[in-house]
């Protein structure tokens, strides 16, 4: 068996960390304190819900982040879910966390960045004054239990699997997919007219 071979028959969150991460950043395009997170966060979510192999998974693995950050780019190139496959679900929550689903196994875990990862980080790059550099070298080597914490979770009814029918705004008229109109008052509402708007419409001087 050829080093390349055995390579892709070993467990994601069995082969070097080094090689994930040369991986992460191929596709980030840099490497940075988040794309070490992310990818320790991959090892861990993995491991815990038994994927080895997440990019031949297909739809069986779904993971949930909770910001749009550096270690969601580690996430997506190295399980290989995506938006469009919808495999991977975005929550603008702002926490460093993301939770692993084995659909077939209905298993989840939800892995999030320890808040003292960071005041540690000095004990295991010493001599390094810059924190960001100290954190990028302390994550790689910091014991898991330390850099994350793991909790068994159960999702909630309807996050993964969403009925495809398509209903029209009560109030502008536009086209809402997979059940994500709001009711308010006896009507169904896109969620921009129910208030969740991130947008407003320019008006002409």
């Amino acid at each position: 068996m050829t080093p390349a071979v055995a390579l892709a028959e070993t467990p994601l969150f069995e082969r070097p960390l080094e090689q994930l991460l040369d991986e992460a950043v191929l596709f980030h395009g840099h490497l940075c304190p988040g794309q070490v997170l992310g990818v320790r966060m991959v090892m861990a979510g993995c491991r815990e819900v038994g994927i080895p192999f997440p990019r031949r998974a297909g739809k069986r693995l779904v993971v949930f982040v909770e910001i749009d950050r550096c270690a969601t780019d580690a996430i997506q190139a190295l399980t290989g879910v995506s938006l469009g496959k919808r495999t991977l679900k975005h929550l603008d929550y702002g926490k460093m966390a993301a939770t692993f689903v084995d659909v077939a196994g209905g298993t989840a875990v939800r892995v999030s960045a320890r808040d003292d990862a960071r005041a540690l980080a000095a004990l295991y790059a010493a001599g390094e004054s810059d924190p960001r550099r100290a954190q990028t070298v302390a994550y790689r080597v910091m014991p898991e239990r330390d850099l994350v914490r793991i909790e068994p979770v159960v999702v909630e009814p309807g996050w993964l699997e969403r009925r495809r029918v398509r209903v029209f705004c009560h109030q502008c008229g536009e086209g809402i997919n997979y059940q994500r109109e709001v009711g308010v008052s006896g009507r169904l509402l896109c969620r921009p007219c129910s208030g969740e708007r991130y947008y407003t419409q320019r008006r002409e001087t």
